[in-house]
């Protein structure tokens, strides 16, 4: 077995949007479970969620909200080219451009993790 640890490179806002994510689903959702039904997916989240936290001061600060949204609008802005248009229900994430700037192909309904 190959232990050998790897790096994620992420920019401040998308950490700071990825931190915030994770812990409503860790600890406010109190659904982990249910949206992570396999409990081997556990530990790297955990340990992605503890390093960002040890990682991110703005999550300590008091204007830590504000500061959230500006990086939400920005991440938003990079994805979709500047118009921050909300997200309708049931739109898929899967619309967005990937690096490239061509959208992402989308598994089958059949084959998305979860999809019934």
């Amino acid at each position: 077995m190959n232990e050998e640890a790897i790096t994620i490179k992420l920019r401040r806002d998308q950490a700071l949007v990825l931190s915030d994510w994770l812990y409503q689903v860790m600890f406010q959702s109190d659904d982990l479970e249910g949206i992570v039904p396999d409990r081997a997916v556990w530990s790297p989240i955990y340990a992605i969620s503890g390093t960002l936290d040890k990682t991110l001061s703005e999550i300590f600060m008091p204007d830590y909200g504000p500061r959230l949204e500006a990086a939400k609008e920005r991440l938003r802005a990079d994805l979709y080219g500047g118009a921050d248009e909300p997200m309708t229900p049931g739109q898929e994430t899967t619309d967005a451009p990937d690096r490239a700037g061509e959208p992402r192909r989308r598994r089958p309904r059949a084959m998305r993790p979860g999809a019934r």
